[in-house]
Protein backbone atom coordinates (compact mmCIF):
# COMPACT_ATOMS: atom_id res chain seq x y z
CA UNK A 1 0.00 0.00 0.00
CA UNK A 2 1.54 3.34 -1.00
CA UNK A 3 2.18 6.29 1.27
CA UNK A 4 0.06 9.23 0.11
CA UNK A 5 1.27 12.85 0.25
CA UNK A 6 -1.13 15.68 -0.60
CA UNK A 7 -0.01 19.14 -1.73
CA UNK A 8 -2.49 22.03 -1.75
CA UNK A 9 -2.79 25.80 -1.56
CA UNK A 10 -5.38 28.36 -0.61
CA UNK A 11 -5.22 30.05 -4.01
CA UNK A 12 -3.91 29.25 -7.46
CA UNK A 13 -0.72 30.49 -9.07
CA UNK A 14 1.63 29.80 -6.15
CA UNK A 15 3.70 27.11 -7.89
CA UNK A 16 2.11 24.10 -6.25
CA UNK A 17 2.33 21.86 -9.32
CA UNK A 18 5.97 22.83 -9.87
CA UNK A 19 6.81 21.83 -6.30
CA UNK A 20 4.79 18.62 -6.64
CA UNK A 21 6.58 17.56 -9.84
CA UNK A 22 10.05 18.30 -8.48
CA UNK A 23 9.43 16.44 -5.22
CA UNK A 24 8.04 13.49 -7.18
CA UNK A 25 11.18 13.38 -9.33
CA UNK A 26 13.37 13.49 -6.22
CA UNK A 27 11.58 10.49 -4.72
CA UNK A 28 11.94 8.52 -7.95
CA UNK A 29 15.65 9.32 -8.12
CA UNK A 30 16.01 7.73 -4.71
CA UNK A 31 14.73 4.44 -6.05
CA UNK A 32 11.02 4.67 -5.22
CA UNK A 33 8.09 4.05 -7.50
CA UNK A 34 6.15 7.31 -7.59
CA UNK A 35 2.81 8.30 -9.10
CA UNK A 36 1.74 11.94 -9.08
CA UNK A 37 -1.99 12.55 -9.55
CA UNK A 38 -3.35 15.81 -10.96
CA UNK A 39 -6.51 16.42 -8.92
CA UNK A 40 -7.12 19.94 -10.18
CA UNK A 41 -10.46 18.80 -11.56
CA UNK A 42 -11.35 20.88 -14.60
CA UNK A 43 -8.10 22.89 -14.60
CA UNK A 44 -5.36 20.31 -14.98
CA UNK A 45 -1.88 21.39 -16.09
CA UNK A 46 0.56 18.84 -14.64
CA UNK A 47 0.87 17.00 -17.96
CA UNK A 48 2.10 20.19 -19.60
CA UNK A 49 4.94 20.49 -17.07
CA UNK A 50 6.03 17.00 -18.15
CA UNK A 51 5.82 17.85 -21.85
CA UNK A 52 2.80 15.64 -22.58
CA UNK A 53 0.41 18.06 -24.27
CA UNK A 54 -2.49 15.74 -25.15
CA UNK A 55 -2.47 12.79 -22.74
CA UNK A 56 -4.86 9.89 -23.12
CA UNK A 57 -6.36 8.32 -21.12
CA UNK A 58 -7.01 10.87 -18.37
CA UNK A 59 -8.68 10.94 -14.99
CA UNK A 60 -11.93 11.78 -16.78
CA UNK A 61 -11.95 8.31 -18.34
CA UNK A 62 -11.73 6.74 -14.89
CA UNK A 63 -14.36 9.03 -13.36
CA UNK A 64 -16.76 8.31 -16.21
CA UNK A 65 -16.11 4.55 -15.81
CA UNK A 66 -14.61 4.15 -19.26
CA UNK A 67 -11.65 2.64 -17.38
CA UNK A 68 -12.08 0.46 -14.31
CA UNK A 69 -8.63 0.65 -12.75
CA UNK A 70 -6.80 3.84 -11.79
CA UNK A 71 -3.53 2.03 -12.56
CA UNK A 72 -4.57 2.01 -16.23
CA UNK A 73 -4.49 5.82 -16.31
CA UNK A 74 -0.85 6.11 -15.16
CA UNK A 75 1.50 7.53 -17.79
CA UNK A 76 5.10 6.41 -17.12
CA UNK A 77 7.81 8.93 -17.98
CA UNK A 78 10.52 7.31 -20.08
CA UNK A 79 13.16 9.81 -18.96
CA UNK A 80 12.49 9.38 -15.22
CA UNK A 81 12.72 5.79 -14.00
CA UNK A 82 10.00 4.89 -11.52
CA UNK A 83 7.98 8.07 -12.07
CA UNK A 84 4.53 8.18 -13.62
CA UNK A 85 1.63 10.62 -13.56
CA UNK A 86 -2.13 10.60 -13.89
CA UNK A 87 -3.28 13.57 -15.98
CA UNK A 88 -6.27 15.51 -14.77
CA UNK A 89 -9.63 15.80 -16.41
CA UNK A 90 -10.80 17.88 -19.33
CA UNK A 91 -12.68 21.15 -19.10
CA UNK A 92 -16.16 19.79 -18.46
CA UNK A 93 -18.93 20.70 -16.04
CA UNK A 94 -18.95 17.15 -14.67
CA UNK A 95 -15.25 17.32 -13.93
CA UNK A 96 -15.60 20.65 -12.15
CA UNK A 97 -18.50 19.43 -9.98
CA UNK A 98 -17.47 15.95 -8.93
CA UNK A 99 -20.21 13.84 -7.38
CA UNK A 100 -19.61 12.39 -3.93
CA UNK A 101 -19.81 8.80 -5.19
CA UNK A 102 -17.21 9.45 -7.87
CA UNK A 103 -14.92 11.14 -5.37
CA UNK A 104 -15.16 8.21 -2.98
CA UNK A 105 -14.40 5.73 -5.77
CA UNK A 106 -11.36 7.79 -6.73
CA UNK A 107 -10.07 8.00 -3.15
CA UNK A 108 -10.52 4.27 -2.56
CA UNK A 109 -8.47 3.40 -5.62
CA UNK A 110 -5.55 5.64 -4.70
CA UNK A 111 -4.34 2.93 -2.32
CA UNK A 112 -4.41 0.37 -5.13
CA UNK A 113 -1.90 2.27 -7.27
CA UNK A 114 1.25 0.31 -8.06
CA UNK A 115 3.60 2.71 -6.29
CA UNK A 116 5.54 3.29 -3.11
CA UNK A 117 4.56 6.95 -2.95
CA UNK A 118 1.52 8.73 -4.38
CA UNK A 119 1.59 12.52 -4.55
CA UNK A 120 -1.76 14.29 -4.86
CA UNK A 121 -1.51 17.64 -6.63
CA UNK A 122 -4.76 19.07 -5.27
CA UNK A 123 -6.83 21.84 -6.79
CA UNK A 124 -6.54 25.29 -5.19
CA UNK A 125 -9.34 26.56 -2.99
CA UNK A 126 -11.43 25.19 -0.17
CA UNK A 127 -14.29 23.25 -1.71
CA UNK A 128 -15.19 19.90 -0.18
CA UNK A 129 -13.57 17.99 -3.02
CA UNK A 130 -10.19 19.65 -2.43
CA UNK A 131 -10.36 19.42 1.36
CA UNK A 132 -11.33 15.75 1.30
CA UNK A 133 -8.55 14.83 -1.14
CA UNK A 134 -6.06 16.82 0.92
CA UNK A 135 -7.10 15.15 4.18
CA UNK A 136 -7.22 11.66 2.67
CA UNK A 137 -3.41 11.60 2.49
CA UNK A 138 -1.03 10.35 5.15
CA UNK A 139 0.99 13.58 5.03
CA UNK A 140 -0.25 17.07 4.11
CA UNK A 141 1.75 19.91 2.53
CA UNK A 142 0.51 23.46 1.97
CA UNK A 143 2.13 26.03 -0.33
CA UNK A 144 2.01 29.84 -0.43
CA UNK A 145 4.03 32.78 -1.69
CA UNK A 146 5.05 35.78 0.47
CA UNK A 147 2.17 37.76 -1.04
CA UNK A 148 -0.19 38.75 1.82
CA UNK A 149 -3.28 37.41 0.03
CA UNK A 150 -1.56 34.06 -0.51
CA UNK A 151 -0.56 33.79 3.15
CA UNK A 152 -4.06 34.70 4.31
CA UNK A 153 -5.59 32.14 1.96
CA UNK A 154 -3.24 29.34 3.05
CA UNK A 155 -4.11 30.03 6.69
CA UNK A 156 -7.80 29.93 5.76
CA UNK A 157 -7.21 26.66 3.93
CA UNK A 158 -5.48 25.07 6.92
CA UNK A 159 -8.24 26.28 9.24
CA UNK A 160 -11.03 24.86 7.08
CA UNK A 161 -9.12 21.62 6.60
CA UNK A 162 -8.84 21.29 10.38
CA UNK A 163 -12.56 21.95 10.78
CA UNK A 164 -13.41 19.45 8.05
CA UNK A 165 -11.15 16.85 9.65
CA UNK A 166 -12.86 17.16 13.04
CA UNK A 167 -16.38 17.10 11.62
CA UNK A 168 -15.69 14.15 9.31
CA UNK A 169 -14.13 12.09 12.09
CA UNK A 170 -16.48 12.84 14.97
CA UNK A 171 -19.74 12.86 13.00
CA UNK A 172 -19.34 9.12 12.48
CA UNK A 173 -19.98 8.68 16.20
CA UNK A 174 -23.24 10.62 16.09
CA UNK A 175 -26.70 9.80 14.76
CA UNK A 176 -30.03 11.44 13.96
CA UNK A 177 -30.66 15.15 14.31
CA UNK A 178 -27.47 15.80 16.24
CA UNK A 179 -25.32 14.47 13.42
CA UNK A 180 -27.35 16.30 10.77
CA UNK A 181 -27.11 19.58 12.67
CA UNK A 182 -23.37 19.43 13.24
CA UNK A 183 -22.42 18.24 9.77
CA UNK A 184 -24.53 20.94 8.11
CA UNK A 185 -23.56 23.81 10.39
CA UNK A 186 -21.38 26.48 8.78
CA UNK A 187 -18.48 26.77 11.22
CA UNK A 188 -16.04 29.65 10.73
CA UNK A 189 -13.60 28.96 13.60
CA UNK A 190 -12.12 25.95 15.30
CA UNK A 191 -13.44 27.19 18.63
CA UNK A 192 -17.00 27.03 17.31
CA UNK A 193 -16.45 23.40 16.36
CA UNK A 194 -14.98 22.54 19.76
CA UNK A 195 -17.88 24.20 21.57
CA UNK A 196 -20.48 22.49 19.36
CA UNK A 197 -19.04 19.03 19.86
CA UNK A 198 -18.47 19.81 23.51
CA UNK A 199 -22.23 20.05 23.90
CA UNK A 200 -22.51 16.40 22.87
CA UNK A 201 -20.09 15.36 25.59
CA UNK A 202 -16.67 16.13 27.04
CA UNK A 203 -15.24 13.02 25.42
CA UNK A 204 -16.03 14.38 21.96
CA UNK A 205 -14.48 17.74 22.80
CA UNK A 206 -11.31 16.07 24.08
CA UNK A 207 -11.15 13.90 20.99
CA UNK A 208 -11.58 16.95 18.77
CA UNK A 209 -8.59 18.58 20.46
CA UNK A 210 -6.60 15.39 19.98
CA UNK A 211 -7.44 15.40 16.26
CA UNK A 212 -6.20 18.98 15.97
CA UNK A 213 -2.90 18.25 17.69
CA UNK A 214 -2.27 15.24 15.46
CA UNK A 215 -3.05 17.17 12.25
CA UNK A 216 0.36 18.93 11.91
CA UNK A 217 0.38 20.06 8.25
CA UNK A 218 3.62 21.00 6.50
CA UNK A 219 4.32 24.31 4.77
CA UNK A 220 6.51 25.46 1.88
CA UNK A 221 7.02 29.14 1.11
CA UNK A 222 7.62 29.64 -2.62
CA UNK A 223 8.97 32.49 -4.78
CA UNK A 224 10.86 34.26 -2.02
CA UNK A 225 12.88 37.37 -2.97
CA UNK A 226 14.79 40.01 -1.04
CA UNK A 227 11.81 42.32 -1.46
CA UNK A 228 9.13 39.66 -1.02
CA UNK A 229 9.75 37.95 2.28
CA UNK A 230 7.50 36.59 4.98
CA UNK A 231 8.20 35.37 8.49
CA UNK A 232 7.07 31.74 8.50
CA UNK A 233 7.38 31.77 12.29
CA UNK A 234 4.53 34.30 12.39
CA UNK A 235 2.26 31.93 10.50
CA UNK A 236 3.33 29.08 12.77
CA UNK A 237 2.37 31.12 15.83
CA UNK A 238 -1.05 32.00 14.42
CA UNK A 239 -1.77 28.37 13.53
CA UNK A 240 -0.67 27.24 16.99
CA UNK A 241 -2.73 29.89 18.79
CA UNK A 242 -5.99 29.71 16.85
CA UNK A 243 -5.97 26.14 15.51
CA UNK A 244 -4.19 24.39 18.35
CA UNK A 245 -1.96 22.46 15.97
CA UNK A 246 1.62 22.63 14.72
CA UNK A 247 2.62 23.95 11.29
CA UNK A 248 5.93 22.44 10.20
CA UNK A 249 7.98 24.52 7.75
CA UNK A 250 9.79 22.32 5.24
CA UNK A 251 11.57 25.02 3.27
CA UNK A 252 11.62 28.29 1.37
CA UNK A 253 12.08 28.32 -2.40
CA UNK A 254 13.57 31.49 -3.97
CA UNK A 255 12.23 33.18 -7.05
CA UNK A 256 14.46 31.88 -9.84
CA UNK A 257 14.48 32.42 -13.60
CA UNK A 258 15.72 28.84 -13.93
CA UNK A 259 12.22 27.66 -12.99
CA UNK A 260 10.62 29.60 -15.85
CA UNK A 261 13.23 28.27 -18.27
CA UNK A 262 12.58 24.70 -17.10
CA UNK A 263 8.83 25.13 -17.63
CA UNK A 264 9.46 26.32 -21.19
CA UNK A 265 11.49 23.15 -21.79
CA UNK A 266 8.83 20.95 -20.14
CA UNK A 267 11.22 19.78 -17.42
CA UNK A 268 11.39 19.93 -13.61
CA UNK A 269 13.95 22.55 -12.63
CA UNK A 270 16.02 20.05 -10.60
CA UNK A 271 16.56 18.19 -13.87
CA UNK A 272 17.30 21.06 -16.23
CA UNK A 273 19.20 23.32 -13.78
CA UNK A 274 20.24 21.14 -10.82
CA UNK A 275 22.62 23.74 -9.35
CA UNK A 276 20.27 26.72 -9.54
CA UNK A 277 19.11 28.41 -6.30
CA UNK A 278 15.59 26.99 -6.70
CA UNK A 279 16.91 23.46 -7.28
CA UNK A 280 19.15 23.68 -4.23
CA UNK A 281 16.24 24.85 -2.08
CA UNK A 282 13.92 22.17 -3.50
CA UNK A 283 16.50 19.49 -2.72
CA UNK A 284 16.86 20.75 0.85
CA UNK A 285 13.08 20.77 1.14
CA UNK A 286 12.91 17.20 -0.13
CA UNK A 287 15.37 16.01 2.50
CA UNK A 288 13.48 17.86 5.22
CA UNK A 289 10.34 16.04 4.07
CA UNK A 290 11.95 12.60 3.85
CA UNK A 291 13.32 12.93 7.35
CA UNK A 292 9.82 13.73 8.61
CA UNK A 293 8.38 10.75 6.75
CA UNK A 294 11.01 8.42 8.14
CA UNK A 295 10.70 9.62 11.73
CA UNK A 296 6.94 10.10 11.80
CA UNK A 297 5.76 6.83 10.31
CA UNK A 298 7.50 3.81 8.80
CA UNK A 299 6.72 3.45 5.11
CA UNK A 300 6.52 0.07 3.39
CA UNK A 301 7.52 -0.56 -0.19
CA UNK A 302 4.79 -3.21 -0.29
CA UNK A 303 2.20 -4.24 2.29
CA UNK A 304 4.54 -6.97 3.54
CA UNK A 305 7.75 -5.68 2.06
CA UNK A 306 10.88 -3.94 3.35
CA UNK A 307 10.76 -0.50 4.90
CA UNK A 308 11.32 2.59 2.81
CA UNK A 309 14.60 4.15 3.88
CA UNK A 310 16.29 7.40 2.95
CA UNK A 311 19.83 8.77 3.32
CA UNK A 312 20.20 10.79 6.48
CA UNK A 313 22.58 13.44 5.13
CA UNK A 314 22.20 15.96 2.36
CA UNK A 315 24.64 15.35 -0.50
CA UNK A 316 26.94 18.25 -1.34
CA UNK A 317 26.10 18.03 -5.02
CA UNK A 318 23.41 16.72 -7.31
CA UNK A 319 23.93 14.60 -10.38
CA UNK A 320 22.38 15.74 -13.63
CA UNK A 321 21.47 12.50 -15.35
CA UNK A 322 20.31 13.85 -18.69
CA UNK A 323 19.25 16.81 -20.76
CA UNK A 324 16.13 16.60 -22.91
CA UNK A 325 15.51 19.29 -25.51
Amino acid sequence: MPTIISIASGKGGVGKSIISSNLALQFSRHGHRVVIVDLDIGGANLHILFGVLSPSPTLSDFLERKIDSLNSVVHPLSWAKGLGFIPGTGETLIAGNLLHTKKQRLLRQLHSLDADIVILDCAPGTNYHTLDCFLYADFHITVATPDPTSVIEVYRFIKLAAIRKIITHLSRQLTGEVRHSLTNQDFSTVQEVLEAFGQTGEDQKAEARSILRSFCPYFILNRVTDKAKFSTSSLQQVVSKFLDTELIVLGEIPQDEAVSQAIRHYLPVIDRSPFSPASTALTQTFYALQQRLTHTQPISLTPNGPRLTFPTTLPTSLTHSRTRR
